[in-house]
């Protein structure tokens, strides 16, 4: 019995010993979490409800003043119209054709790498670089994008000078953004399929590549497909650098989004109080679609 109690107690000793050492690795961690993520937000929801404002001195709590404000801002609906319809565009558009680009990718072996590279570069590459590019392919008179149109007889818009057209302009190139990285995370979904599953189906009759991608593929991309629509939504309502670079959230604030227009209220007109109270409603717009997701898409999601 004794031989039993010690050796228990030894067990005991060395699971606090392991607890400790676990707590001492994951502290750093812990410290830059607290430090830059729960202490700012914390932050900002206090701001919120103070009329705080760079440069002077004092502030005072003004309650629900700056949220009762925003429900009457025209800049802020529309701000939250045009995240709401850049969102709309790009997220469907830029999983369906990292899909497709990963699926082609993966059948066909020659060359793989290479196209992986290619379609991942606007990915890595400066956005802010890019701005010169993209300013010109959707130059009015002289842009390559119009000059197609006009041999097929169609008159080009402008593209980022008009108001009708520039959130399509901006979605464009957020959907060139993403597709890269779409595609990356597909194609490591499509590795993680067991290949057994498909000479499985192949035995069952199931022939065509469509009736292969519709009861093998597609059940088993769940996860990823979750992972990939969550992602993309949280990029596409941050959308900030394609509008500061290229249309600064004109012309006549056709292409106001959620960020920018807390940049301007934060940073130019400096009123941080009510540029919190718009973050604030930023992060649960954010948190909302996260659940919103988790909870209709988690359910038609096969693990494996």
């Amino acid at each position: 019995m004794a031989d039993i109690a010690l050796s228990f107690s030894a067990v005991e000793t060395a699971g606090r010993r392991e607890a400790r050492t676990a707590w001492l690795l994951a502290s750093p961690a812990i410290l830059l979490m607290l430090l830059f993520i729960v202490l700012p937000t914390i932050a900002v929801i206090v701001l919120g409800f103070t009329d705080f404002e760079l440069g002077y001195g004092s502030f005072r709590f003004v309650g629900l003043e700056n949220y009762a404000e925003l429900i009457s801002d025209r800049t802020f609906r529309r701000s939250l119209w045009n995240t709401t319809v850049y969102t709309a565009i790009v997220t469907p558009v830029s999983i369906v054709l990292g899909l497709g680009i990963a699926l082609l990718i993966e059948s066909e072996p020659r060359g793989r790498d290479f196209f992986r590279t290619v379609y991942f570069l606007p990915v890595a590459s400066l956005l802010v670089a890019m701005a010169t590019v993209w300013q010109y392919l959707f130059h009015p008179s002289i842009g390559p994008l119009n000059t197609f149109l006009a041999l097929l007889g169609i008159s080009g818009p402008n593209w980022l000078g008009a108001s009708s057209t520039v959130i399509y302009g901006l979605s464009i190139i957020g959907i060139w953004q993403s597709v890269g990285f779409n595609m990356v995370l597909f194609l490591a979904g499509l590795t993680a399929i067991p290949r057994e599953l498909y000479s499985a189906a192949e035995v069952d009759g199931v022939k065509s590549s469509i009736d292969r991608f519709r009861l093998v593929t597609w059940p088993m991309l769940g996860p990823t497909t979750l992972f990939v629509t969550t992602i993309s939504v949280i990029n596409s309502v941050k959308v900030f650098e394609t509008v500061k670079t290229l249309t600064e959230g004109g012309p006549n604030k056709a292409s106001e989004v959620l960020l920018w227009t807390i940049y301007q209220e934060g940073f130019v007109f400096l009123r941080v109080g009510y540029a919190s109270a718009m973050t604030v409603v930023f992060l649960a717009i954010l948190v909302v679609l996260m659940v919103l997701q988790y909870r209709f898409l988690d359910r038609q999601v096969h693990y494996t």
